[in-house]
C-alpha cells in the first residue's frame, strides 16, 4: 500500500492515513486522552497512561503489529492496528482494533481505516480477521463490520463488565480473507 493516503470523508473534510511512527507518541497520547471513557473501557489497555503508548511506539518494529493513524489538521482523529503472529496455531489469524474520535464517526473514516487493515492482512497472507466487540457498548462497530462480511463466530455471555458493573456479552466477529479483492 502507498502512504500517505488522502481520503475524503462524508462531509467533504479531508484526512490523511499513514503508518504510525516513532515521532507520533505525543499526538497519540493526546488522541487517546480525548476518547470517551466508555470507549476506552472496551480496550485491552489503559490508553490514557503515557507508558502504554510509549510501549506501542517502542514495539513498532517488532513485526507483529501494523498500526495506522488518520490525521486532520495535524491531529490524530483515528487509529487502527492489526495484530498477528509469525508462528503457531493461529498465525493465519489477524486481530484488529479501530478507534475514531467521536466527532469523526459516521463519516466513513472507520471504513477507510478498516479497508487498509483488511488489505494489510491480505498482503501478509492471513486467512482470517477477528475482532472482539462488546454488545451493548460497541453495537455501531458490530453493525459496521457486518457490512464487510464479518460474521458472528461466537458469543461469550456476560463476559465483559462495564464501567457501571453491568455484565455484557462479548461477540467474536470473523472475516475470511482471500488473496485478492474479488466478489466474495
Amino acid at each position: 500500500m502507498r502512504y500517505p493516503k488522502e481520503c475524503i470523508l462524508k462531509d467533504c473534510e479531508e484526512a490523511v492515513i499513514r503508518p504510525l511512527n516513532s515521532e507520533d507518541e505525543s499526538l497519540l497520547n493526546r488522541f487517546y486522552k480525548k476518547i470517551p471513557e466508555n470507549d476506552r473501557w472496551c480496550m485491552r489497555y489503559d490508553t490514557t497512561r503515557p507508558e502504554t503508548v510509549r510501549r506501542w511506539i517502542a514495539n513498532l518494529d517488532n513485526g507483529s503489529v501494523f498500526s495506522i493513524i488518520a490525521l486532520c489538521d495535524n491531529e490524530i482523529i483515528g487509529h487502527g492496528s492489526l495484530h498477528f503472529r509469525e508462528f503457531g496455531a493461529t498465525k493465519h489469524v489477524g486481530r484488529f482494533r479501530i478507534v475514531v474520535m467521536p466527532e469523526f464517526r459516521n463519516k466513513r473514516l472507520g471504513t477507510w481505516i478498516l479497508l487498509d487493515l483488511i488489505q494489510a492482512a491480505m498482503d501478509k497472507g492471513l486467512k482470517t480477521l477477528r475482532t472482539d466487540l462488546v454488545r451493548g457498548m460497541e453495537d455501531a462497530a458490530i453493525e459496521a463490520v457486518k457490512k464487510f462480511d464479518f460474521f458472528q463466530r461466537a458469543e461469550l455471555k456476560n463476559y465483559a463488565i462495564g464501567p457501571n458493573g453491568s455484565s455484557y456479552d462479548m461477540v467474536i466477529m470473523i472475516k475470511r480473507l482471500h488473496s485478492t479483492w474479488t466478489d466474495f
